[in-house]
């Protein structure tokens, strides 16, 4: 991202969020009412209006020409709205099952403005750090103060750019992060942003904040979508390169078991959040997020896989 900018991707992942508010409530997969404010307190107000006045079974096309913003006519927005109420819920229904732990922690890396430690009752007892570059977490804390909110995560200010990584494990205890208890790390949607060398960095700092019983929820590309891009991708390519956030790195699905070991974590899951999809929504919303390239991966650490497996 550019220096001194809020991440404009995570903004569009936000108001993705937001949007979703718009969905029939017996199909939505998650609530978000704060993303869309990151991008416009206009764009929130008028979902919310919007949300209020959507008859029962309201098609998702329906309601979004009852939104007023220009943001609403983007080409493709429905697929990216769809996507990211499965790629949400994926994520969330792992946070759920882990926060039953005791002493349980979240960190999440590259947090954007994920509002988790929000809109996520069960949270309520565990420890949340938030770790991002100060402009983006910045701008968070501004807006979250306009809408009159104010998250109890623990903000870790950390810039990617200029602080090494192998730094952020110190940083987190000193913020009151307990290395010896279990931790979920977040990393949605970012890993394809950075280049091998940070992915390397990364993996060691998550690893060593990880105690026994902890995991890792990512979010990643398959390789094969960057190197042999579709039209379509290689439109969205230039779009987030141009903003200062080009994508570069994915996994080969079958080579991560391995490179995860090599790395001190075991895979626990794998999936395309298309077949996530498939199982989440209608049949026919399901068919639209149709895109085996975008994945959810969970890994553990190796102290970890026999509570797992119980």
């Amino acid at each position: 991202m550019r220096e001194d900018t809020p991440s404009r991707t995570a903004a569009w992942v936000a108001a993705a969020r937001g949007l979703g508010r718009l969905l029939p409530r017996e199909i939505r997969l998650a609530d978000d009412p704060f993303g869309a404010a990151f991008t416009s307190l206009a764009l929130a107000r008028m979902i919310e209006e919007a949300a209020s006045d959507i008859p029962p079974s309201t098609s998702l096309a329906t309601a979004l020409h009852m939104i007023r913003s220009p943001l609403a006519r983007m080409p493709g927005l429905q697929r990216w709205i769809l996507y990211m109420q499965v790629r949400t819920r994926v994520i969330d229904d792992v946070v759920r099952t882990f926060a039953l732990q005791d002493n349980a922690q979240l960190v999440l890396l590259g947090a954007g403005y994920d509002c988790r430690a929000l809109r996520l009752p069960e949270l309520g007892e565990t420890r949340v750090f938030e770790v991002d570059h100060p402009a983006t977490q910045g701008h968070k804390r501004r807006v979250l103060d306009k809408i009159g909110y104010t998250s109890p995560s623990t903000y870790v200010t950390w810039d990617f750019e200029t602080q090494p990584m192998d730094d952020l494990p110190a940083a987190l205890a000193e913020s009151g992060h307990d290395p010896t208890a279990p931790t979920l790390t977040i990393w949605e949607g970012v890993t394809m942003y950075l280049t091998e060398p940070a992915i390397e960095a990364s993996l060691a700092a998550i690893r060593a904040w990880s105690a026994a019983g902890s995991q890792l929820a990512m979010t990643y590309f398959a390789r094969g979508r960057l190197a042999r891009p579709t039209l379509t991708t290689r439109a969205i390519a230039a779009v987030v390169a141009r903003v200062g956030e080009p994508w570069r790195w994915g996994w080969v699905p079958d080579e991560l078991p391995g490179y995860l070991e090599e790395r001190g974590l075991v895979l626990v899951d794998d999936i395309a959040l298309a077949d996530a999809a498939r199982e989440l929504l209608p049949l026919d919303l399901a068919r639209v997020v149709d895109d085996a390239d975008r994945r959810f991966a969970l890994a553990a650490t190796p102290e970890s896989i026999a509570v797992i497996e119980r």
